[in-house]
């Protein structure tokens, strides 16, 4: 336990600041954060197969492009480009010719393309959210934050109906829907006193990404029971890792995204 405080303690010493500062700073350490993330996806693959270095290379390029595209004419929505897209597609698919196929394989690309693209859109995604204002990412942690936290008591202390055992078995009905109320009610009360006035609809969009943030608990979790991992790492002693942090929170900024219009 002792570990985990002092880890939880330097974690929010290095992101507090970031996430105050924005701009660079927080671009800066959002993709350091999304290599680490990269790391830890490649690490499942290479656990089974190891993969060549440049070709590791070549993908901590394009994940370093994806995350820091700015918004232009052929951007995705405000910020992932189609030239970061179809410069990771052409530069991880074209190696699979020169290499042998126990080495570099057409489904080794297919997957590089796939976490590359993945932690890109992820990562770039932080940044442009950060870039709608502080108080607005911070509503978007405080969902995730607040429903795995009563999520995690309640379903402690009364929960008995597994809610996916598949994935997490731990996890249970009663947990999640507390979780989510709790969760909604008050980054709903934060987002009335700290950006603008709530109105249902503020309140509904809230329930569905506090929703969307435990399907995407559970999505990680789900990866990791596949890969027979119990973290993606050790980064963070007592924690794992950067995506056992962000899991919940990664498909949180990607719902607002799709009806940030609508807040």
């Amino acid at each position: 336990m002792k570990t985990r405080i002092i880890s939880a303690i330097v974690a929010l010493a290095i992101v507090i600041p970031l996430l105050i500062l924005g701009g660079k700073y927080f671009a800066l350490g959002v993709t350091i954060i999304g290599l680490i993330g990269y790391r830890e996806l490649l690490n499942l693959k290479c656990n089974k197969n190891k993969m060549p270095i440049l070709v590791q290379i070549i993908g901590m390029i394009c994940v370093i492009l994806l995350i820091l595209s700015q918004g232009e004419a052929y951007s995705i929505l405000f910020g992932l480009t189609y030239k970061g897209l179809a410069f990771t597609v052409l530069t991880l698919l074209v190696p699979t010719i020169f290499y042998k196929k126990e080495d570099y394989n057409s489904k080794d690309a297919l997957y590089m393309i796939g976490i590359t693209a993945l932690i890109g859109l992820v990562f770039n995604s932080f940044i442009l959210v950060r870039a709608f204002g502080l108080y607005r990412f911070v509503y978007l942690i405080l969902i995730t934050t607040l429903t795995d936290t009563f999520a995690f008591v309640v379903g402690s202390l009364i929960g008995k109906h597994k809610l996916c055992p598949a994935a997490s078995p731990k996890k249970s009905w009663e947990g999640s829907i507390a979780g989510s109320l709790i969760g909604t009610f008050i980054a709903s009360t934060f987002y009335h006193y700290m950006i603008s006035p709530v109105n249902l609809k503020v309140v509904l969009i809230t329930l569905v990404l506090s929703i969307l943030g435990q399907m995407g608990d559970l999505v990680f979790s789900r990866i990791k029971r596949d890969n027979e991992i119990k973290d993606y790492s050790n980064i963070m002693p007592g924690h794992g890792g950067i995506l056992d942090r962000l899991d919940s929170l990664i498909f949180v900024v990607l719902g607002f995204l799709l009806i940030f219009s609508s807040l």
